[in-house]
């Protein structure tokens, strides 16, 4: 037996609300949950706030925990079923082998063998009794699981409670032992209304309410059908609020095989009626004692025939052809049903029998139509064709030609007939499936062409916005060019920029072709720096050699005749035109390189040959080299 925890009622509420899945629906938390019960995990409390299993540690039953559990149940549940319904079953057999041998004279109530018998439908019954007990706890155990409550009394409604009271009822009845018998007056219909009575056993009212013992048969096919024993089909029924329930399992019964579904229906009906019958009747008329003409009555109320010849005496066979005559009503209108719709032609069949009709209707169109063409031209014929008309003949064309007109409207409607039953609500309903699925379809590929729309606008944006910033670009991009062309000239030619920088104008650019632009390593002419210091001193390059080193320099001025000093530094028309010119050499490291020549005849020496040396190097400056070096030979 479970103990219940003495622990503190806040401590175990807040362990309650930890985890998911545990009880939130509870009178008293201090009770013992549905995972602490034997043998399904968990233990009995021991003390505050904790659990059997180790000190301050709680058993917290998660979803697969509850999952294993309800399935366990499930499987349990479903035996328990079994079993009532096999010592419910096992009672009424016995029931009735007790009744056909006291009414055949083998005993009599008082004998050992109808006490053994009854005995043993005792037995049974209160071992069904058990079974169902124990079926309805598991029954309040499942909504506890599916509720995450932790009080049994909260599942235990009026309506279950009816339900179980009810049950327990119906399967308590049963005839006790011993010989007890009272009296049994009716009206007895077949002697002249005459009133008879007779002492019948208890075991007659006791012995009849055993049938309906029979219920236990839907609970055992719910719950063995593949429908509710089936996860998947139990989830897409919760999805769609389907409740599996024993009318769910009858109603798939009757669409799968209901002609076999309503033969075990009526066969049974009609035994357990006709033993009944015999049973109420059997001691006040003797007609009532065959079963057969028991059986004879209830076929014949059963069909709603009644041909009166065997009636029953007793309100107890009255009432169980009542009974009988409604429910045969209900079961020929489900047959009926049934056997119209086995009657009926399939989706397939309908579609070919349609076309073959369409087919026979087509030929049958054409025909008339030229059973109409014919009759207007044997009438046309016979009225201009011929020299002498024979009205008779014209007046039999005539009439075979409405006849064929109404021949042609006919098959007309026939047509326009075929094609009303061939649209069923099946058909429209397929089409309007289509029609869904094409409009689902064109609403996909329109949003996919929106986006590429979009898409498309945005790269048009982009694009208008790159073409409207390329000025700007070139812009930079032409300034920047420049620059590079100005560092270029000003690192080539130093001395030009200290000029330009001296006098405070901007460098123009040389033109194309200038002896500016060349290479460092090709021959120019190069003006003698300027004797001042220039505003922006360039800087030394770590790589190449001093600028002095590298520029060709004018002769020295001691060198040079007095008429030159006074010339100007720089190259130009001024200085080429010059009665005394000076001559460009090479710029030597060595000091003494102007002490190795002459005053002016080693000048003139020097100059034509660096002329002709310059004019053998660069062909695009060769006129002016020629020019400076004839003229620095004259003089």
């Amino acid at each position: 037996m479970k103990t219940p925890c003495a622990g503190n009622r806040e401590t175990v509420s807040a362990a309650c609300t930890e985890e998911a899945g545990i009880a939130l629906v509870g009178v008293h938390s201090e009770y013992p949950r549905y995972m602490e019960e034997r043998g399904l995990g968990g233990g009995v409390c021991k003390g505050p706030g904790t659990i059997q299993g180790g000190p301050g540690q709680k058993h917290k039953p998660n979803v697969g925990y509850r999952l294993g559990r309800r399935k366990a149940l499930f499987e349990k549940r479903k035996r328990i079923s079994d079993y009532a319904l096999v010592m419910g079953m096992f009672g009424i057999i016995v029931m009735v082998i007790e009744n056909e041998l006291s009414s055949a004279g083998v005993y009599n109530k008082a004998s050992f063998y109808s006490t053994a018998l009854k005995t043993l439908i005792s037995v049974s019954t209160v071992i069904l009794l058990g079974l169902i007990v124990a079926y309805h706890a598991l029954e309040v155990q499942l909504f506890m699981i599916d509720n995450c409550a932790d009080d049994w009394r909260i599942a235990m409604t009026w309506q279950r409670m009816s339900q179980i009271s009810l049950e327990l009822l119906i399967c308590a009845v049963h005839p006790i032992p011993g010989q007890y018998y009272f009296l049994w007056t009716t009206k007895l219909a077949n002697k002249n209304k005459a009133i008879g009575g007779e002492l019948v056993p208890y075991d007659v009212a006791l012995s009849l309410p055993m049938f309906l013992r029979l219920y236990l048969i839907c609970r055992v096919m719910l719950l063995h059908s593949k429908l509710f024993t089936d996860a998947s089909s139990r989830s897409i029924g919760a999805l769609n609020r389907i409740n599996f329930n024993t009318r769910f399992v009858l109603k798939t019964l009757m669409t799968i095989c209901p002609g076999t579904v309503l033969l075990v229906f009526m066969v049974s009906l009609w035994i357990i009626a006709s033993w009944t019958l015999r049973q109420c009747e059997r001691f006040h008329d003797e007609e009532h004692a065959n079963l057969l003409n028991a059986m004879w009555l209830i076929a014949i109320t059963f069909l709603s025939v009644g041909f009166g010849d065997i009636v029953p005496n007793t309100y107890c066979g009255r009432g169980i052809a009542v009974s009988t005559g409604i429910m045969g009503a209900g079961c020929t209108a489900l047959l009926v049903a049934v056997v119209s719709r086995k009657l009926e032609l399939t989706r397939a069949e309908k579609h070919v029998h349609n076309f073959m009709m369409d087919t026979q209707l087509t030929k049958r169109l054409k025909n008339a139509a030229a059973n109409v063409l014919r009759e207007t031209w044997l009438i046309y014929k016979h009225t201009r064709l011929v020299k002498r008309v024979n009205p008779g003949r014209v007046r039999t064309h005539q009439r075979k030609f409405l006849l064929a007109i109404y021949a042609l409207r006919k098959v007309k409607m026939d047509q326009r007939k075929l094609m009303d039953n061939a649209n069923t609500i099946t058909d429209m309903a397929k089409t309007q499936n289509t029609v869904y699925e094409i409009v689902s379809d064109m609403s996909t590929r329109q949003d996919a062409l929106e986006e590429r729309i979009t898409s498309l606008e945005d790269k048009l944006t982009s694009l208008q916005t790159q073409i409207e910033n390329l000025p700007e670009v070139l812009t930079r991009c032409l300034t920047q060019h420049q620059e590079r062309v100005d560092q270029r000239r000003n690192f080539l030619h130093p001395d030009a920029a200290a000029t330009g920088s001296s006098s405070g104008l901007p460098t123009p650019a040389p033109p194309l072709g200038s002896p500016l632009m060349l290479p460092h390593s090709s021959f120019s002419f190069r003006s003698v720096p300027s004797t001042s210091t220039p505003a922006y001193p360039w800087p030394a390059s770590p790589i190449l050699p001093p600028i002095s080193s590298r520029t060709p320099h004018l002769v020295p001025e001691t060198l040079l005749p007095p008429s030159t000093t006074s010339a100007p530094t720089g190259v130009g028309p001024a200085a080429s035109s010059s009665s005394s010119s000076v001559a460009l050499v090479p710029t030597t490291a060595n000091s003494s390189f102007a002490h190795s020549f002459g005053t002016q005849s080693a000048y003139g020496n020097v100059a034509p040959s660096y002329a002709a040396h310059h004019n053998n190097s660069n062909a695009q400056s060769s006129t002016g080299d020629t020019h400076i070096g004839s003229h620095r030979t004259s003089s």
